[in-house]
């Protein structure tokens, strides 16, 4: 199972929010680059960067501390928040990312996203699915949309994208668990989807539920900080030696 630690930025320092909501942020490093480095040398391969000042801006903001985790780690980066333009995307990359998640701009601009499939390839990007109530939210969570869940992924699955990030906003930073039930549905429908669940990921055992379900990757923040998870005797049962 790919594991994936997540690395959320709010002025420039490591955060994480409960539900999305940014009047819960609690600070966690004041450098993500720092924070990149110990999860490099503890055995992770890959990152989840989430620009929240982005989301938040409708472009991105946080290119710097992007650089600098590419520039100093040599991390596979997704990055994501804020990109709603071809130069949102262009900076992205240029900054180092290596997959750039596409959340809102997915729901408001299909023709934009499908364009951007064509020309950077379904390696290179990631479906952002971020759900309450099984509809697609947007704009930071702050909107919802018309979509559901399960007609927009085979939407874009039937256009060649593979990677859906998916995020159970209802259990987004409460530790009480990840949506296990909702992402073996997605599975089941969609077998070949390259699916990475996130949210509600509290201890190991959520981690292994997922995997058992037959998700391939997991993205999870909070557990990580708040100290839940032992990360030496995860990285020992999951190695991440090859993605």
């Amino acid at each position: 199972m790919l594991l994936i630690p997540a690395i959320d930025i709010i002025d420039g320092r490591c955060v994480r929010l409960t539900k999305g909501d940014y009047a819960t942020q609690k600070v966690y490093a004041d450098d993500p680059v720092d924070v990149a480095r110990e999860m490099e040398a503890i055995g992770f391969r890959r990152l989840h960067v989430v620009d929240l000042d982005g989301a938040r801006s409708k472009h991105v903001v946080n290119l710097d501390v992007l650089r600098r985790i590419t520039r100093e780690t040599s991390l596979i980066v997704d990055f994501g928040g804020g990109i709603k333009s071809e130069a949102d995307l262009e900076q992205a990359f240029e900054a180092g990312a290596h997959l750039a998640t596409l959340g809102s701009i997915a729901v408001t601009d299909r023709a934009r996203v499908l364009s951007w499939l064509r020309t950077y390839g379904a390696e290179r990007l990631v479906l952002g699915a971020d759900v309450r109530d099984g509809r697609i939210s947007i704009n930071g969570w702050k909107e919802e949309s018309a979509l559901q869940l399960m007609p927009f992924l085979a939407d874009y699955l039937s256009e060649g994208l593979r990677h859906v990030l998916c995020t159970d906003i209802s259990r987004d930073g409460l530790l009480q668990g990840p949506a296990t039930a909702l992402y073996a549905s997605i599975m089941q429908q969609f077998p070949d989807c390259q699916l990475i669940a996130s949210g509600g990921v509290s201890n190991t055992d959520d981690i292994r539920a997922l995997s058992a379900a037959g998700v391939p990757a997991v993205v999870f923040g909070k557990a990580i900080y708040e100290g839940r998870i032992n990360l030496q005797e995860l990285i020992a049962e999951y190695p991440q030696d090859t993605l």
